[in-house]
């Protein structure tokens, strides 16, 4: 990995899983490593800088955070900041809340399954696609506890204005997650208008997966953007559940939504998106963006990736990326497109947001 200014740690062991505690002692307690994974813990407010926003020639602002990169036998190859420090990771964990809907016996594949799991941009495939799920499945956008929000990329939101439309509950981003869970619902005859309860049979289920998936309890409980409940876990335990999901047995849950995500990569995020361009690019490579500048990636070997920005600034998250990618060997030219991220001065570009480990 490239030389950074706080030095990585290796281990040779890979974390074992830690039993599962309740959400009420979780939440008071901070998530650590075992004594034997020496991953360096800097005080809040010290993490290291990840990302430079250079104008002119002149540093003009810098992102610190955290991450984490594991090597393909599971073990950390490079651990900056606090990765084992309990965080939201937002849209992350939406591949293993779409594996919670095929545990409750929701038979979804392809797209839809792929749609489950997406922070979609709502271009016309994604909001028609959400729109024949609900339908299957006997539903109406009023069962949706979405907010109602316009497309979440910028020209199509534009566009959906000017054809008269405003906003609704299926352009939200994660109205096909929430289609999903729905129907998983309705399938098993559990109360639709209480799906996003924290109680609820299937997020109770949610949290066993996340869990699972994550080697470790979920540390807290709080409310997404789109209503429906979020599990904090640490960086590391979701750079391992990113690693399970390519890794796992083909047709379990977990292995079905990494394949369904990795096939139709542009149903996940869509066709301007980072997350599409990198799975489209490099086979076998799992990806996933969220809210308040999360990532995590998994190669088709078992490398795995993750990391938070900790002022949420999205601007960094390519040349971040961009950086981890080349670290691990990923040689294409989607790095290099990923990494792109100009500043822009007088309408032309006068810099560059860059990596700084």
């Amino acid at each position: 990995m490239p030389a950074s200014s706080s030095e990585p740690v290796p281990v040779s062991e890979p974390v074992p899983v830690s039993e599962p505690v309740p959400v009420s002692e979780a939440a008071t307690t901070s998530a650590s490593l075992p004594a034997s994974v020496p991953v360096p813990v800097l005080p809040t407010g010290t993490h290291p800088i990840l990302a430079e926003v250079v104008r002119s020639g002149f540093v003009e602002g810098r992102h610190r955070g955290s991450l984490v990169v594991l090597a393909a036998d599971g073990s950390v190859e490079l651990a900056l900041g606090d990765p084992a420090a309990p965080f939201f990771p937002r849209s992350s964990n939406k591949p293993m809340q779409a594996a919670a809907v095929l545990r409750a016996g929701l038979d979804l594949a392809g797209e839809r399954l792929a749609l489950a799991a997406a922070s979609h941009s709502g271009e016309p495939f994604h909001i028609e696609l959400v729109r024949r799920m609900l339908a299957e499945n006997g539903l109406t956008a009023d069962h949706l506890r979405t907010p109602p929000a316009l497309p979440l990329d910028p020209a199509e939101a534009e566009r959906y204005l000017a054809s008269g439309r405003g906003r609704d509950r299926i352009a939200m981003n994660c109205s096909g997650k929430h289609t999903a869970m729905l129907a998983a619902c309705r399938l098993n005859g559990w109360e639709l208008d209480t799906y996003v309860d924290p109680s609820h049979p299937l997020q109770l289920l949610t949290r066993t997966v996340v869990e699972e998936s994550a080697a470790e309890p979920v540390a807290a409980i709080g409310t997404d953007g789109c209503g429906a409940p979020l599990m904090a876990i640490s960086l590391l335990g979701l750079a391992r559940a990113y690693r399970l999901f390519v890794l796992a047995p083909e047709g379990s849950a977990e292995r079905r939504v990494a394949d369904a995500m990795r096939a139709h990569p542009e149903y996940v995020a869509g066709t301007n998106r980072p997350d599409t361009w990198l799975m489209r690019a490099v086979p076998g490579a799992l990806s996933k963006v969220g809210a308040e500048a999360v990532q995590a990636v998994a190669l088709a070997d078992g490398r795995a990736l993750a990391f938070k920005i900790d002022d949420g600034g999205t601007r960094a998250l390519g040349p971040v990326l961009a950086r981890l990618l080349e670290g691990l060997g990923v040689d294409d030219p989607v790095v290099a497109r990923i990494a792109e991220a100009p500043v822009h001065g007088g309408g032309r570009p006068v810099g560059e947001i860059r990596a700084a480990f």
